[in-house]
């Protein structure tokens, strides 16, 4: 049989759709706190807060873009997303007042939970079924590339120029998100899915009651329970790298960190998406994991500018190839007609976990140190791994479901 194409314009068009709504997000979670701080006469806290506002919008937005993205209304939700998501970022450069901004936070929050669970869900459907862990391995490429090139973007633009600059390009990054998502948002789901759609579901006596079923996928909790013990150690990573290498003396190197990270995803990601497709998922779940874990240790025990940055490069290969893989497992562990609800149910846990930890870590830290934190980071990893074992390990193979395979 031959190989059905990947990069297709459509699969490209949301690649980078995406990417620029993940590099506006990075870019203003690495500077909105020194902006709450500098600019707003804000605290800690407060920088906190912002980041906060945003987690818990998308988490609770999260149930319904699934539910919406399964249904007729998925070309409006995921255009209003963008367009949301776009006004957002024009109004920024207007913010005088944190209660202002904490507010702002929670429509940007909202929109991007609505934007990314769309996008995720438009890329499953359109990827072949037997290139499913490649295709998501490269759409997951755009977030890992947004993740080290908005804080750098953010950061140097703020150091040698002004939040008003940052604000603008943010802006531009917002257009064209959503000039490449009206292009994404006219992809047609799958004949077989569509069929799905249009078959009369069987009577219900509260029909318009909503249930916890209408919100999430079932079957994809499980994996979306390890995914969420390991973004708390992720949040680990995004918020107190910086901070930590600072603390090390190596601040001259620190910016390389995540730079070191992307370039381990990108050498590997090729790789890791093929084996997925080829073997049986246990066999990149656990060694994934284990890198994860090593990375977190050699990173909570560093002394130097080589062990500092060796960490990143075994997080990068560790997590940075294990992500694809849950989003791969909770899509094909769901029914065709339910992959947005499958797709928003790993990303409520995976926010969610990041919203946890972004807390549980930070005092942590606090109380004890960052070295502590880093390795309790682990810990929450093994605790994911033991999730995988009792709830994952014996089940069947995630394999292509047969009508996809034709």
């Amino acid at each position: 049989m031959e190989q059905q194409k990947l990069w297709t314009g459509n699969f490209l068009s949301i690649c980078f759709s995406s990417f620029f709504v993940f590099i506006t997000f990075y870019s203003l979670t690495a500077t909105l706190p020194s902006f709450v701080t500098d600019h707003l006469g804000g605290d800690q806290s407060q920088a906190g807060w912002v980041m906060t506002a945003f987690v818990i919008a998308s988490v609770l937005i999260r149930p319904f873009a699934g539910r919406w993205m399964d249904g007729p209304a998925r070309k409006k939700a995921i255009v209003l997303a963008l367009v949301v998501f776009m006004i957002c970022a024009f109004v920024y450069p207007a913010i005088s007042a944190f209660g202002v901004l904490l507010v702002l936070r929670f429509a940007h929050g909202l929109s991007f939970g609505a934007a990314t669970t769309g996008n995720g869900t438009i890329v499953a459907e359109l990827i072949p079924a037997e290139r499913k862990g490649e295709g998501l391995g490269y759409y997951t490429l755009a977030m890992n590339l947004a993740m080290v090139l908005g804080p750098f973007l953010g950061l140097t633009i703020i150091q040698h120029g002004s939040f008003g600059v940052l604000f603008t390009i943010l802006i531009v990054f917002g257009v064209l998100g959503l000039l490449l998502g009206l292009v994404t948002a006219r992809i047609r789901k799958p004949a077989s899915a569509a069929a799905a759609d249009s078959v009369p579901a069987p009577a219900a006596p509260a029909k318009t009651k909503l249930r916890w079923k209408s919100l999430l996928e079932p079957k994809a909790v499980p994996i979306s329970l390890v995914a969420l013990f390991l973004a708390i150690a992720y949040s680990g990573i995004l918020s107190f790298v910086p901070g930590y290498a600072k603390e090390l003396g190596l601040e001259s190197v620190s910016s390389y960190y995540f730079v070191v990270y992307a370039a381990m995803i990108v050498l590997a990601r090729p790789f890791t998406g093929k084996l997925f497709d080829k073997l049986h998922r246990n066999y990149m779940v656990y060694p994934t994991i284990l890198l994860y874990v090593v990375g977190l240790i050699v990173l909570a025990t560093s002394h130097s500018a080589f062990m500092f940055l060796f960490s990143g490069a075994l997080i990068g290969l560790g997590f940075g190839s294990l992500f694809p893989c849950l989003q791969t497992i909770a899509i094909q562990s769901a029914p065709k007609e339910r992959t947005g609800l499958a797709t928003g149910t790993l990303f409520i846990f995976f926010d969610g976990g990041i919203g946890i930890g972004s807390v549980l870590l930070g005092g942590i830290a606090q109380a004890s140190s960052n070295r502590v934190m880093f390795l309790c980071g682990a810990a929450s990893v093994v605790l994911g791994a033991l999730v995988y074992y009792v709830l994952m390990h014996r089940n069947p193979s995630a394999r292509p479901r047969p009508a996809e395979s034709v």
